[in-house]
């Protein structure tokens, strides 16, 4: 089979494309797939140049969001059948509840190989069952954006998401398009904030009921609270790091929580706020990664019920193209678009 390694830690050259590669071979409790579609996160991208702050293995295959169907079990497998539609659970060993220092380790394309491959073997408590209402290309879309977006809004029992909740998300990004999508099923009002109107207007046409263009108000935290009734937001996910944290702080409702995802602003920012923040505002700030399988599958429910569509990219590669795709997924993350990779 063909699949790709990453091979050393100088970037892109590093990843290369093995034609003769042997198919895997299953264990007892393992499900062989065949890989349909495969979408890039940032994440892939920092791996081949060493700056992915977690374990990662030499000659890994990358990527860990991935869809196909299944082509043979192992005979103690009872979860999967020949031909279902699968997904990959990005962190292999969370089934439920929360992180610990091994199961954290274990995140595909990191620690165990990924997705850029044309068949891939994963123990059966490791994938979940595509939602019904996604194609291939769509499906490859929610093992990490999406499942982190859901951890964000529905990780914290005693604060999740419920009816009537304002939701703040920033840009247009693969997690903030997603928790538009979720909180808007939820029955939630969803504030985002974007750099231009032509996405504005993608977010609006997504559902979003109000978009404040940070570049016109620097001040968005406080124009998004003012949109609450003066009461603040329930849910911000932030993703842009101590560049934007003193605006969600700012538009923090009392009892609200603060998901950090990422950083896209960068690792510094002026006037970053700190512990006591959290106090006078009375809120609580929490940083996650990616979600369990058992919010996969509560998630991959959700989807189907109200028939959630991913946003994916017109633009898609070869296999054998995957360095291409790296290439213009660097561009694209820059402006927060995302490209996806197929067979």
């Amino acid at each position: 089979m063909k699949q790709w390694t990453v091979t050393g830690k100088g970037g892109f050259d590093d990843l290369k494309l093995d034609e003769k590669a042997p198919v895997p071979e299953l264990g007892d409790k393992d499900v062989l797939v065949r890989f349909h579609a495969a979408s890039l996160n940032y994440r892939d991208l920092i791996i081949t140049k060493e700056q992915y702050p977690f374990p990662v293995k030499e000659n890994v295959v990358p990527g860990s969001d991935g869809a196909g169907t299944v082509e043979a079990v192992g005979k103690q497998v009872t979860r999967f059948q020949n031909g279902d539609k699968v997904l990959t659970l990005f962190t292999q060993g969370h089934i439920a509840g929360s992180l610990d220092a091994k199961t954290l380790a274990g995140g595909v394309g990191g620690t165990v190989d990924g997705v850029l491959r044309q068949y891939g073997a994963y123990d059966e408590h490791g994938l979940v069952h595509m939602p019904s209402n996604l194609n291939f290309l769509e499906g490859s879309t929610l093992s990490c954006a999406a499942l982190t977006a859901w951890k964000g809004l529905y990780g914290l029992k005693s604060r999740e998401l419920v009816p009537g909740d304002f939701v703040l998300t920033q840009g247009t990004g693969g997690v903030s398009i997603f928790a538009v999508q979720f909180a808007k099923a939820a029955g939630a009002t969803v504030i985002a904030t974007t750099s231009s109107s032509d996405k504005a207007e993608k977010l609006k046409q997504l559902g979003a009921d109000h978009v404040i263009n940070y570049k016109d108000e620097p001040n968005w935290g406080e124009a998004a609270k003012k949109l609450t009734g003066g009461r603040g937001v329930q849910h911000i996910l932030e993703v842009g790091g101590p560049a934007t944290m003193r605006q969600s702080i700012n538009a923090i409702a009392i009892d609200g929580v603060i998901t950090i995802i990422g950083f896209l602003g960068g690792g510094k920012g002026e006037n970053e706020p700190g512990f006591l923040d959290c106090l006078m505002h009375m809120c609580t700030v929490r940083g996650i990664v990616v979600g369990s399988r058992q919010q996969f599958e509560q998630m991959n429910r959700a989807i189907e019920a109200n028939n959630i569509k991913p946003v994916v990219d017109q633009k898609t590669f070869k296999l054998e193209e995957t360095k291409e795709a790296y290439q213009v997924s660097t561009e694209c993350f820059l402006a927060l678009k995302y490209p996806w990779l197929t067979e």
